[in-house]
């Protein structure tokens, strides 16, 4: 392990970190949506810092030719950024008491508080996946400047959400981005496409897993508000990972023990055209975050 970590500070036996380990993981796979349909890039390592960024234009199929001249119409990139890879942690604290407890009758130690700040960490990740972050310059898949935005409709009327998801396809596949497509709303959007799509004896979620082939997903990080629709895939975004997530030791403190669950990832948005969102209520005009802290 890094030695960043200070593990070997710890008052724990390599077991007890094995537990802590596998606790933190298992309970990020169950929740983390983001890194369902996204590409993942790495880990590159913690001491990585920033990793550049292109923006791509071009959306024109492959050139035919005999004698392969030159493409006249080569896919460019408009932009080469350099964002930040920023770090997304939360702390918990193992009491000294549990901790003798434990070696002295044999009491398992509880592994809540690491799995419950593996949740929150998790929870923080696709909210910037997601909604990115204005205070620190990061665009998410919801609000990146370039992406296409049509109407949501009612979502509480039948056929609505079947309806809403082949427009945004239909909308992705004009622009020329083909997919596999694949859909993230909110739990309550979600369970509202839990019922019979007219006489078809079909739920309506299978009739839009039907056209969503890379998934139908649902997070809390989402609002009513909006729906996303997104053509996957590494060419259009992905998900850099310099240090994956881990767990270090701090300090001690009144014989406590404080310990954190960490990682840095940043998402890279290639081409913003393959993104569709369905919002409530459309934008007149995108509010662009000032160059100087873009993503």
């Amino acid at each position: 392990m890094p030695d960043f970590l200070l593990r070997e500070q710890a008052p724990l036996t390599p077991k007890e970190w094995e537990l802590i380990d596998n606790v933190v993981v298992q309970t990020a796979r169950r929740q983390l949506v983001g890194r369902r349909f996204l590409n993942l890039v790495g880990p590159l390592g913690a001491g990585v810092q920033e990793v550049p960024t292109y923006v791509f234009v071009g959306i024109e199929p492959g050139t035919l030719s005999v004698l392969g001249e030159a493409d006249p119409r080569p896919i460019k990139a408009t932009e080469r950024l350099h964002p930040v890879i920023p770090l997304i942690y939360k702390d918990f604290w193992i009491y000294w008491r549990d901790i003798e407890t434990s070696r002295r009758f044999g009491v398992p130690l509880s592994l809540s508080p690491a799995a419950a700040a593996a949740s929150f960490v998790g929870q923080r990740e696709d909210d910037l996946i997601f909604n990115g972050s204005v205070d620190m310059g990061y665009s998410g898949l919801t609000n990146v400047a370039g992406r296409n935005v049509l109407s949501k409709s009612d979502w509480g009327k039948m056929g609505s959400a079947f309806g809403d998801a082949v427009g945004a396809m239909q909308r992705l596949v004009s622009q020329g981005f083909y997919g596999p497509f694949a859909l993230v709303v909110s739990p309550s959007l979600y369970a509202s496409m839990a019922r019979v799509y007219e006489n078809t004896g079909v739920l309506e979620i299978e009739q839009v897993r039907k056209i969503m082939t890379a998934g139908v997903y649902q997070t809390p990080v989402l609002t009513d508000d909006i729906a996303l629709v997104l053509s996957t895939g590494a060419q259009n975004f992905d998900l850099v990972v310099a240090q994956d997530l881990i767990t270090a030791y701090l300090t001690p403190e009144n014989l406590n023990h404080a310990f954190r669950v960490l990682e840095a990832i940043v998402l890279r948005i290639h081409r913003p055209g393959a993104i569709c969102t369905l919002e409530t209520r459309v934008p007149a005009e995108e509010e662009e975050i000032p160059p100087r802290r873009r993503r």
